[in-house]
């Protein structure tokens, strides 16, 4: 006979001062006690890679739509998903991430370039934030004047976020709505002149035998810039810090940069960019022996999933030869990440240059890297001494 619902009461806090200290460490700990976890601050949370992939592939029962306000296609379900996700993998096709592979690489090379040696330096703010938003915008066809403006949105969508401040939170998405309003209303008012770029693709594409709404292009941008600029820039700083604490992996990178790709991978698998996503139940389901009622928020914690024993061992055992079809850093099911695969090309390039920019990368001496909080991953500081 079913369990009945239980009436939550939390068995942790992913706020706490503990936690916080070290993300990666405490959900590694609570998957080992409490697979399945109530908190005030997160709902359900789930933290083994069996219970992620189940409520991934059953959307029926986790559903994406946990917004009130438009996300597009992220917050949908099917059937709805399925014609904008069609819709948005034509901008991440192979022919087009391939031909991004020029302006990516000058951009990883002149950023690389400009990085002091033999002083101390900031990684995060001299390297990986920056190259963040500029292969973001240079994807989308956006102006360089909108690089410092887009850092400091990033920094306050944070802060709001992690605060749940809904004021906030709503006046950063207006912010960022007037940013995607002015470029859109450029490009209408210059027609056929209008640059030939993702922006202007949108406001002629359809969906459902209609174009675009004005609502519908702002939350596709805006989904697209979130993910890209918080999770490259946690990428960035969680493969050099890696590089910097590993001088055998460091050595055998440079000796052989094919095997970079597979050792990006893996180490964001380790070190997850991203630290979770939300779904909501649409009826009573029972999973790891909790009966969760309909309605719950449900986090899915990808940091926890992709450390997880039963799969992956050792957790903190880097290796090359891992099946890569159980590695969820992009996701999996119907909403795995459409970027994926210009995700790995930017991280590839970006790495390829500080190698070879570098003759090596040690940590900063006698100063440790400032972890970064929920929701984001990585590092908010990252001391290095290049040489």
């Amino acid at each position: 006979m079913p369990l009945p619902p239980e009436k939550p009461q939390p068995d942790w806090d992913p706020r706490s001062g503990a936690v916080l200290a070290d993300q990666i460490a405490a959900y590694d700990a609570m998957r080992r006690r409490c697979p399945v976890a109530y908190s005030d601050y997160l709902g359900w949370s789930l933290f083994r890679h069996a219970d992620v992939v189940r409520a991934l592939d059953d959307h029926d029962t986790f559903s994406s739509a946990v917004s009130s306000h438009l996300s597009v296609p992220s917050g949908m379900d099917p059937p709805r998903h399925t014609a904008y996700r069609r819709l948005i993998e034509r901008h991440f096709e192979p022919r087009r991430v391939a031909a991004f592979e020029p302006p990516c690489r000058a951009i990883s090379a002149d950023l690389a370039a400009g990085l002091e040696k033999g002083v101390e330096i900031d990684l995060v703010a001299r390297l990986a934030r920056p190259f963040a938003v500029r292969v973001q915008c240079a994807y989308l066809g956006w102006p360089a004047a909108l690089h410092e403006p887009l850092l400091r949105w990033v920094r306050r969508n944070h802060e709001a976020t992690l605060a749940r401040d809904t004021e906030a939170m709503a006046a950063v998405a207006l912010e960022f709505d007037g940013y995607i309003g002015d470029l859109l209303a450029e490009r209408i008012a210059a027609g056929d002149a209008a640059p030939d770029d993702i922006t202007t693709e949108l406001l002629r594409q359809e969906v459902d035998g209609r174009p675009l709404d004005h609502d519908e292009i702002v939350s596709i941008l805006r989904n697209w810039t979130v993910g890209e600029l918080g999770t490259i820039a946690a990428c960035v700083g969680i493969l050099a810090h890696r590089l910097a604490a590993d001088p055998r992996l460091q050595r055998r990178l440079r000796d052989e940069p094919g095997l970079l790709p597979a050792a990006i991978d893996e180490i964001l698998r380790m070190h997850a960019p991203l630290v979770a996503n939300r779904r909501v139940t649409t009826r009573a389901v029972e999973i790891g022996g909790r009966r969760i009622a309909a309605g719950e928020r449900v986090t899915l914690l990808w940091a926890s999933a992709n450390r997880d024993e039963a799969v992956f061992g050792d957790p903190d055992e880097l290796r090359l030869d891992r099946d890569p079809a159980q590695n969820l850093l992009y996701g999996s099911g119907i909403h795995v990440c459409p970027g994926a695969g210009l995700s790995r090309l930017e991280l590839r390039l970006v790495m390829e240059e500080l190698l070879q920019a570098t003759r090596w990368i040690d940590p900063a001496p006698g100063r440790e890297p400032t972890r970064a909080i929920y929701p984001a991953s990585g590092f908010s500081a990252l001391p290095l001494l290049l040489s």
